[in-house]
């Protein structure tokens, strides 16, 4: 699959889209955050 084609999504905590990632080829559907640094704010989305 050529980069340009992965799907992607929209990080619910800072609002960047994001593309699919070989990690995540299991759970795709349950990805909601782009990075760790993302899940851990999740709450607070004005931290960087």
């Amino acid at each position: 699959m050529k980069k340009q084609h992965l799907p992607q999504k929209t990080c619910v905590a800072c609002g960047r889209p994001f593309s699919w990632r070989k990690k995540w080829e299991r759970h795709w559907d349950e990805v909601k955050y782009c990075s760790d640094k993302c899940r851990r704010n999740k709450g607070n989305p004005d931290s960087d």
